[in-house]
C-alpha cells in the first residue's frame, strides 16, 4: 500500500546498483499505488480480500523476522485465522471477526515452542491492521475519504522523508535503530503531510485546523511505526522482512507506517463514531 523508497544516506549517490534499485522501487510504486486506490474505491469484499491477504503476509513475514517461520503449524494457524476473520467482516460482523482472531492468537501462543510472546505479538499486529483497515473503509459515508487521507499522508511522509533526508542530511533521528533516518527527513515528511491535510480542507473535505492536527498526528504515528519495525528487525538481526516486492523488500517494510497510522485512525474514529461510523468519526469534526 505504500510504494516509496525508504531514506538512503544523503552522502551516498544513487549510482550503479543503487540507481537500479531505485528504479525498481519507482516502478513497483507506480503499479501498487493505483491498484490499492482502485480497490479501496470499490470497497466491499474486494477491499476485504486485499486487506486479509496483506494481513496474512504480514503475519508470515513477522514469523520470519523472529525466527519462527519453520513451524508450519504456527504459520498455517495464524494465516487461517486472519483469512477466515475476513468472512464475517463482509457481513459487518466485527464481533465474530475479533473472536476468531483472539482464538487464533491464543492457539499460536499456546503451540509456539519458542518466542511465544513474539509470535502472539505478530498475530496482534496483523489482526489490528486487518480490522482497522476494514472498519475505516466500511463507513459508506466517509470511509473512502478517510482511507485516502490516511494513505496519502503515509505516502507523502515517506516521500518527504526520502528527499529531505537525502538532500539535507544532518543529525540522525534514532541511529541505534535506523541509522539512515534523519531529523530533516522526519520534518520533511511532516511538512508534506500538512500540505495533504490543507489540500483536503481547501477542497471542502473537512475543516482546516482539525485536518492539520490529524495530518500531523498521522505523520508522526507513521514514522513511529516505521521505527518500530526497524527496532524489531535490529533485535533479530534482519535487514528486510522478505523480498516479495521488487526493490522494496517485504510487505511489512512497506506497510509498517500504514499499519500504525490506520490503527490510530480507526481508534480515533471508533471513539467518536462507533463501529458503524469509524470513517465519519475520524474525518468529520
Amino acid at each position: 500500500m505504500s510504494g516509496v523508497p525508504p531514506e538512503t544516506s544523503p552522502q551516498t549517490p544513487e549510482t550503479g546498483a543503487g540507481a537500479s534499485n531505485l528504479f525498481l522501487r519507482v516502478v513497483a510504486a507506480m503499479v501498487l499505488a493505483p491498484l490499492t486506490i482502485g480497490i479501496a474505491w470499490i470497497g466491499g469484499w474486494p477491499w476485504i480480500c486485499l486487506v486479509t491477504a496483506a494481513g496474512a503476509l504480514l503475519y508470515a513475514e513477522w514469523l520470519m523476522i523472529v525466527g519462527a517461520s519453520r513451524n508450519r503449524f504456527l504459520v498455517a494457524a495464524g494465516v487461517s485465522a486472519l483469512v477466515i476473520a475476513g468472512l464475517p467482516m463482509v457481513a459487518g460482523r466485527t464481533d465474530v471477526a475479533v473472536a476468531i482472531l483472539v482464538a487464533g492468537t491464543a492457539v499460536v501462543a499456546i503451540f509456539a515452542s519458542k518466542q511465544r510472546l513474539w509470535v502472539a505479538g505478530g498475530m496482534v499486529y496483523a489482526a489490528a491492521a486487518v480490522i482497522a483497515s476494514i472498519l475505516v473503509r466500511l463507513d459508506a459515508e466517509a470511509g473512502f475519504l478517510a482511507l485516502m487521507f490516511v494513505l496519502l499522508v503515509v505516502w507523502v511522509t515517506d516521500i518527504g522523508g526520502y528527499f529531505a533526508g537525502r538532500g539535507i542530511g544532518g543529525p540522525k533521528l534514532w541511529p541505534r535503530v535506523s541509522p539512515k533516518k534523519t531529523w530533516a527527513g522526519a520534518i520533511g515528511g511532516l511538512v508534506l503531510s500538512l500540505a495533504v491535510a490543507a489540500a483536503f480542507a481547501l477542497l471542502g473535505y473537512g475543516r482546516m485546523l482539525p485536518l492539520l492536527l490529524l495530518g500531523t498526528m498521522l505523520s508522526v504515528v507513521s514514522q513511529l511505526g516505521d521505527l518500530f519495525e526497524s527496532a524489531i528487525k535490529r533485535q533479530f538481526g534482519v535487514k528486510d522482512s522478505s523480498h516479495i516486492i521488487p526493490g522494496h523488500g517485504g510487505l511489512m517494510d512497506r506497510l509498517d507506517g500504514f499499519v500504525a497510522a490506520i490503527v490510530f485512525a480507526a481508534f480515533i474514529g471508533f471513539l467518536r463514531g462507533g463501529l458503524d461510523g469509524v470513517g465519519r468519526g475520524f474525518m468529520v469534526w
